[in-house]
């Protein structure tokens, strides 16, 4: 799925009413009738509704859905907010229309006008949208500190009101909507993906409302949304006369006395993701653990007892992933230096390998074409030597990618793979349970596993942090947020594969 920026949109709604049989006011009829139909589903006929609506076309937009939910048999009360612009023609028809319903907006031109507002009523925010320029003042600025003081439930109109769709580091945060949910229209915007504006949208999905087909798929843009329509043809079928050597021999280089779990988790989730053949060089003193956990793979004991210390010969691997409970001890810095300068097949670096990277920074020019880095944000902070906001750090990113050559995957609740053609995905699976010691070792094995299997490596990154997302999701089926373990991500790798292949599995213990 495309992500496009605020200007964008406005390009493809203006493309919609000139290629289609549809004026601007009917598009937002239909945007709205298909975002009535949805808040039915969420919010019982006996809930009080409060919309609560600028004089733009998001206010429009709520006009709508108030006659809808109005003629449907709800309870409402309509307040327009004089945020000091013009009417839209559209607000105003609907206006028009509104009254005629038997319902007339009560005009709010004084915070202190704020209707009472019970804990059970519900809030439909309709005051900015996409086309919010700067951060909301006067009136409008005092109405949306009100509905955040409410304890009201929240349902946001495509976006929280005060939020911008890219760049919020010039946003007021005492003024944007609290959403305990966002309903967004066509598309996810941008700055749903970061972390810190995860406290305005709430939970949010997106509707299709529409827009015109053609032009959304002519229309080009950086940034996407990885869904299962995204993940399923890059699948690869196996043939009934491959064998293991088809599918790759992985070489990873993890663990350090104390760590054998990150290098048992992380080979264990290669196999499970496909390799032929996996091979773990690690510390003489995890090898009995790791051969113990995990008899399906091989080890290469390092003449160091608690630390790598050197790398084994390359020539055998078809991808290297590294990292995993390493450490950082001199040695094995020397140790990831040799790989950077030795290694010919794709590599994976991930935790202590980006660590020892960040020590050394011009180390950064021996990273080979293509290889994939797996940090989190802190991490990649240390990568670049540079403290930025959520979206700066999107462009920071992008632009190491493309001047490196190699593809990042930053760690979060919507992990964001940049390609050094300077494309991002954003991921769509995954869950809060996944915040344990250990996901990233699998995530670190599935992507070289893939790679090993013949995968791009673009194509494993966004592959495997679906994959990742989604194994983690299955695990929350069976145990519960503060209860999903590492293991268990590793152990429904193989139920990920099976739901992506075949749209549901429903068989999971």
């Amino acid at each position: 799925m495309k992500i496009f920026t605020s200007a964008e949109i406005r390009e493809i709604d203006a493309a919609t009413v000139r290629l289609e049989p549809v004026t601007p006011a009917g598009l937002m009829e239909r945007a709205a009738t298909t975002l009535f139909q949805r808040v039915k589903d969420i919010v019982a006929p006996e809930r009080k509704i409060i919309v609560l609506a600028g004089t733009g076309n998001n206010g429009g937009d709520g006009l709508v859905l108030a006659r809808l939910m109005h003629e449907d048999g709800y309870v409402v009360r309509v307040f327009v907010v004089e945020t000091g612009a013009a009417h839209s023609t559209e607000f105003r028809l609907n206006t028009e229309r509104l009254e005629r319903s038997g319902i007339v907006p009560v005009i709010l031109a004084d915070p202190d006008q704020f209707p009472v507002i019970g804990r059970e009523d519900v809030i439909i925010d309709a005051i900015f949208g996409t086309g919010l320029r700067k951060p909301p003042a006067g009136v409008a600025a005092g109405v949306i500190r009100r509905i955040n003081a409410s304890g009201a439930f929240v349902i946001s109109v495509d976006v929280p009101s005060g939020l911008f769709c890219e760049d919020n580091s010039s946003a007021d945060r005492e003024s944007i909507v609290r959403a305990s949910r966002t309903i967004t229209f066509q598309f996810p915007k941008l700055s749903f993906m970061f972390a810190g504006n995860g406290d305005f949208t709430g939970e949010w999905e997106v509707i299709d409302i529409g827009l015109h087909s053609d032009t959304i798929s002519s229309m080009s843009t950086p940034f996407h949304y990885i869904l299962r329509e995204t993940v399923r043809p890059l699948l690869r079928e196996r043939n009934k006369f491959d064998h293991k050597g088809v599918f790759g021999h992985v070489l990873l280089i993890a663990g350090s006395y104390g760590k054998a779990g990150a290098a048992t988790l992380s080979a264990g989730a290669a196999l499970r993701t496909g390799a032929g053949l996996v091979t773990v060089h690690t510390p003489s003193s995890t090898v009995l653990a790791l051969q113990a956990a995990l008899p399906e793979a091989m080890v290469s004991p390092d003449p160091g007892k608690g630390n790598v210390t050197v790398i084994p010969d390359l020539e055998p691997y078809a991808a290297i992933g590294a990292g995993p409970g390493l450490g950082t001890d001199p040695d094995t810095g020397e140790a990831i230096l040799d790989l950077l300068q030795n290694a010919q097949v794709p590599l994976v670096l991930d935790a202590d390998a980006l660590n020892l990277i960040a020590r050394n920074r011009e180390w950064l020019d021996l990273l080979p074409p293509m290889t994939v880095l797996t940090p989190h944000p802190g991490e990649f902070r240390r990568l670049t030597g540079t403290e930025k906001t959520d979206f700066q750090l999107l462009q920071e990113q992008t632009a190491f990618a493309v001047r490196h050559r190699c593809v990042v995957v930053l760690k979060g609740a919507h992990t964001s793979v940049a390609l050094p053609d300077g494309r991002v995905f954003f991921n769509s699976t995954g869950n809060p349970g996944m915040a344990t010691g250990g996901s990233g070792d699998v995530l670190t094995g599935m992507i070289t596993s893939l790679i090993a299997q013949g995968y791009e490596p673009g194509d494993a990154a966004i592959t495997g942090v679906y994959l990742h997302g989604l194994s983690g999701d299955i695990a929350l089926r069976i145990h519960s947020e503060e209860s999903v373990i590492a293991g268990d991500i590793l152990m429904n790798i193989g139920r990920a594969f099976r739901e992506t292949n075949f749209n549901s599995f429903s068989v999971y213990l």
